[in-house]
């Protein structure tokens, strides 16, 4: 048998190994890239060893001389060392993989891997890249949402106070002038938006608290039924002047640990929103109850209830309802918001769904201190 036939036949048998190799990297994707390393050493020496057995037992049956065989060793030691490097190859080609989507990911801010990493190392580092970018995006989202909703604030909030400055002003050049024939009317109006503006003011200021965390509670057992009450005796007024009714529907005597003044705000802020978007000649109930440690506070009102679409944004920063009862003024949109921030702070929740008719505001409080 001459060289070359052997050396194609020693060529032929470390491809065929390396051939068996890839398929054994294959199997090892799922496994540790210091075993995929270990493996492509190991089968680019079979490929070799392979090689040189078969130049061995042809080479001796033929008595080849000394230099075809070491022509012969030389080009199967090459053909071995590229399966190698083939092979090698195929396990970074999985890191320069994901290499470049890191890079698109920094660049777009979306990762993509077209492939499945070679190994268990980097597709594990694959997922977390996955997991990262779908943090980020949903991090974008909701940082872009905040940020609409701030310059609809910003908005909303120049247009309501420039209407009580407008007043103001058009009020005192009056006075000035002494066209004003009815004082005592100049000056409740003129009070009237000054209590406006000061509303809105505290809003934005106990918003921002809210906002940045530097709010301090002072908690207390407190009977939630009695503040409830108080708050509606103190709301009468408002409630005869649009028509609406208050009506206590179940009130259980319940004690929870909370800031009293703030509560009192929380439920101000939730029974002037229900006057303000429910008609008139129209009820909004109230209940108080304990439920398995948590003190449970429903304020329902007749308005016909809130869009499906607009529900989950009811306590967003500067939302507003479409259907405000005639004669009201709009606010800022805070008051939702101020009234979830601050029950968040007392450990609990604030939600709200449409019932028959209406809407009701779930405000759920612990019993006990947390």
């Amino acid at each position: 048998m001459n060289a070359v036939l052997i050396a194609l036949i020693a060529i032929c048998e470390s491809v065929g190994v390396g051939v068996i190799g890839a398929a054994v990297l294959r199997v090892l994707r799922r496994h540790s890239v210091h075993l995929s390393l270990v493996a492509v050493v190991v089968i680019t020496v079979c490929a070799m060893d392979a090689s040189m057995l078969t130049i061995v037992l042809v080479g001796q049956s033929d008595q080849l001389p000394v230099s075809t065989n070491l022509a012969v060793n030389f080009v199967a030691g090459i053909v071995s060392i590229g399966i190698g490097v083939v092979l090698g190859r195929s396990v970074v080609r999985g890191s320069r993989q994901l290499t470049d989507a890191a890079r698109t990911f920094g660049q777009e801010q979306h990762f993509r891997l077209a492939d499945d990493p070679p190994t268990a190392e980097l597709a594990e580092l694959a997922r977390e890249l996955r997991v990262t970018s779908a943090k980020l995006a949903e991090s974008r989202s909701r940082e872009q949402a905040v940020e609409a909703s701030r310059r609809q604030l910003v908005a909303w909030i120049s247009h309501d106070l420039r209407s009580p400055l407008a007043r103001l002003r058009a009020m005192t050049e009056s006075l000035e002038d002494g066209v004003a024939d009815d004082l005592p009317h100049y000056c409740r109006k003129i009070r009237g938006d000054a209590d406006r503006l000061t509303g809105m003011v505290d809003d934005l200021f106990e918003l921002s608290r809210l906002q940045s965390g530097t709010l301090r509670l002072t908690l207390r057992e407190v009977a939630l039924d009695d503040l409830v009450s108080d708050v509606v005796a103190g709301l009468d007024v408002l409630a005869g002047q649009r028509s609406i009714r208050l009506r206590p529907n179940r009130i259980e005597p319940v004690t929870a640990a909370v800031d009293d003044r703030m509560m009192t705000r929380v439920f101000n802020n939730l029974l002037v929103n229900a006057m303000q978007y429910a008609p008139a000649n129209t009820t909004v109930s109230l209940d108080v109850l304990a439920d398995r440690g948590w003190a449970m506070v429903w304020i329902s009102d007749q308005c016909g209830g809130i869009p499906l679409e607009n529900i989950g944004s009811v306590f967003d920063v500067g939302w507003r309802g479409a259907q405000r009862a005639p004669g009201t003024e709009r606010g800022g949109g805070l008051g939702l918001s101020i009234v979830q921030g601050v029950v968040q702070a007392h450990g609990g929740t604030v939600s709200v769904r449409n019932v028959p008719g209406g809407c009701r505001f779930e405000v759920r409080l612990p019993l006990h201190a947390r």
